[in-house]
């Protein structure tokens, strides 16, 4: 039994289209929710920081892989529910994940800008709103933009965990076409479609932290 390189190919790009799926739906809901749990961290009131703290300690502190496992299985177990269909569930998981990363991006670069830039705006009479929009957004996007650069690459390859509950992207493409016909170079195969992925979107996010560069001051 043989396969050849084209059939080879098409099997793997259809596994790569539900991988690139997962990451556009994961990233684009990750980011609100991530600025969504950095207001929780930053509240004033106590008791909403202290349970953000410890629900961030116990995303940070679990592989990834697992908290995939207890989105899709752990609703049955324990409530008799129906399980999320398996897309699904893997997104839930990883916009989770990756919105606790986020947010925790998102105020390391609130809370590196200097006060000073925040009472110059009150000294000018903006409100609270217009401090944030017209002084100090662009600084705050400038400052995280290199760390999300990084978490985002990293979204890319964390798709591949979706796997674990039989989600048929572009890895477990590789390995039915690997089980089947025992060709490991397939494995290895897939390391194209994940560097010219990776490798566009690094590019568009440095044409956007060379465009944001423009309002430096």
């Amino acid at each position: 039994m043989s396969i050849s390189f084209s059939e080879v190919t098409l099997k793997l790009l259809d596994g790569f289209g539900t991988t690139c799926l997962i990451f556009v739906i994961s990233w684009i809901l990750s980011i609100p929710l991530g600025i969504l749990f950095c207001l929780f961290s930053l509240s004033r009131f106590k008791t909403v920081r202290k349970i953000m703290q410890v629900f961030i300690w116990i995303i940070r502190g679990t592989p990834l892989m697992l908290q995939i496992m207890v989105v899709f299985y752990v609703p049955g177990l324990l409530f008799n529910w129906p399980s999320l269909p398996r897309i699904a569930a893997a997104i839930t998981a990883i916009v989770i994940n990756y919105a606790v990363y986020f947010s925790e991006i998102f105020r390391a670069g609130y809370q590196s800008i200097a006060k000073g830039q925040q009472e110059a705006g009150a000294v000018l009479g903006l409100s609270r709103s217009e401090i944030f929009f017209k002084v100090l957004l662009v600084p705050i996007i400038q400052k995280i933009m290199p760390p999300m650069t990084n978490e985002t690459i990293s979204l890319v390859k964390d798709t591949a965990l979706a796997r674990i509950i039989a989600v048929n992207e572009v890895m477990l493409a590789a390995d039915h076409i690997v089980g089947t016909y025992a060709i490991v170079w397939v494995l290895f195969y897939t390391a194209v479609f994940y560097l010219v992925f990776v490798g566009i979107l690094s590019l568009l996010l440095k044409l956007l932290e060379k465009k944001l560069s423009y309002f430096e001051g």
